[in-house]
C-alpha cells in the first residue's frame, strides 16, 4: 500500500504545473467551454503519462550502471525539481499567463512544457517504483483529473492558488525524494 501513496504523491506533484496552467486558463478563459477543458486535460494527462515512459526507457538502459547510487540520483532529481517548483511559486512565476488552450499547437507546447519534470522522474522510475508502467498511467490519470478540476475551479479560486500549487508540488516532490533516500539507505 505504501507504493500507492508514493505514486499518488508523485502524480499530484507532477500535476501541479498542469494545474497552474488549467487554473490560469480557467480564470482568463471566460468563454472556455467544457470541450476545451476536457481536450486540454487529456493532453496534459497524456504527456504526464508519456514523458515518464520516455525517461524510463532511457533510464532502464543505464540502470545497471547506476544501481549502486540510484537512490542518490532519484533524490537529487526529485529535490532539484521540487526546489525549482518552490522557487517558481515563491517568485509568483505564473506559467499560465497568456496560455491559449484553444489552439492545438499551443496546447501541445504547454503540455510538453508542463511534463518535462515527468521526463526527469521517468529516468529513475525503476528506483522508486517496481511497476513503472502503472506509475506512469497513474501520473496521466491523476493529471487529467487535477487539470480538469483546475479548469472548473479556475473561474472561482483566483490567481493566488497558482503560486500555492507550485509550492505544494515542490514540497511533496522533495518529501518523496527524502523518503526514497532513507528507504534505500536503511
Amino acid at each position: 500500500m505504501e507504493i500507492w501513496i508514493a505514486r499518488a504523491l508523485i502524480a499530484l506533484s507532477l500535476s501541479m504545473d498542469a494545474l497552474a496552467v488549467a487554473i490560469g486558463a480557467g480564470i482568463s478563459g471566460k468563454n472556455l467551454g467544457r470541450f476545451y477543458a476536457v481536450r486540454a486535460s487529456i493532453a496534459f494527462g497524456f504527456f504526464q503519462f508519456f514523458m515518464p515512459c520516455i525517461g524510463w526507457a532511457l533510464g532502464a538502459s543505464f540502470l545497471t550502471y547506476i544501481a549502486a547510487f540510484d537512490h542518490w540520483v532519484a533524490f537529487a532529481l526529485l529535490f532539484a525539481i521540487g526546489v525549482k517548483m518552490i522557487v517558481d511559486g515563491a517568485r509568483g512565476q505564473e506559467r499560465s499567463a497568456g496560455v491559449n488552450v484553444l489552439s492545438v499547437k499551443a496546447l501541445i507546447v504547454v503540455s510538453i512544457a508542463t511534463s518535462i519534470d515527468a521526463l526527469a522522474i521517468g529516468v529513475t522510475l525503476n528506483t522508486i517504483d517496481d511497476n513503472a508502467l502503472l506509475a506512469a498511467i497513474s501520473f496521466g490519470v491523476i493529471t487529467f483529473a487535477v487539470s480538469f478540476a483546475g479548469f472548473e475551479f479556475g473561474k472561482k479560486l483566483g490567481a493566488r492558488f497558482e503560486k500555492s500549487a507550485l509550492i505544494f508540488g515542490g514540497l511533496a516532490l522533495i518529501g518523496v525524494g527524502v523518503k526514497t533516500l532513507f528507504d534505500h539507505m536503511s
